[in-house]
């Protein structure tokens, strides 16, 4: 038996309009949002009184997902440190390949995103970087070049 495909990536984010417009403004579409709580939010997450609102960001090819979740209760606590830097062990970052580095840079930060580092080019085949978006979410971007 194989895995059939992944499905999404949960981010938990502390202001969900902020995190739908930050991957808005990066050329994901909002697929579609929920309020969820209840007995079975509970078992699944295995916290009890769970009350949330999700959104589903979908990229533009259909196939890659994002599911941003803001807990009601209970409310969602920092992960120490705030901003791990990038060598912590654990979900690192999430990359996306856009058509133009530079402008995608200069949409997202409005939303608040900051480069880690600067753009850099690798050989002749890709600009790369990383930028940190919502929540502290690390956001990696590479522009084919070759």
């Amino acid at each position: 038996m194989a895995i059939q495909r992944m499905d999404n990536i949960g981010i938990v984010v502390e202001d969900l309009d902020a995190a739908v417009a930050f991957f808005t403004a990066l050329g994901m579409e909002l697929e579609g949002t929920a309020d969820i709580e209840g007995l079975v939010a509970d078992r699944m997450v295995g916290l009890d009184g769970v009350r949330s609102a999700i959104a589903m960001m979908r990229t533009p090819d259909g196939h890659g997902k994002l599911e941003l979740t803001k807990f009601h209760t209970p409310a969602a606590i920092d992960a120490t440190p705030l901003n791990p830097p990038p060598n912590t062990l654990g979900l690192h970052r999430v990359m996306f390949a856009v058509d133009d580095i530079d402008d995608t840079i200069a949409r997202l930060r409005p939303h608040g995103a900051e480069l880690l580092g600067e753009v850099a080019q690798y050989e002749n085949s890709y600009r790369l970087c990383n930028l940190r978006g919502p929540a502290g979410i690390v956001v990696a971007l590479a522009e084919q070049i070759g």
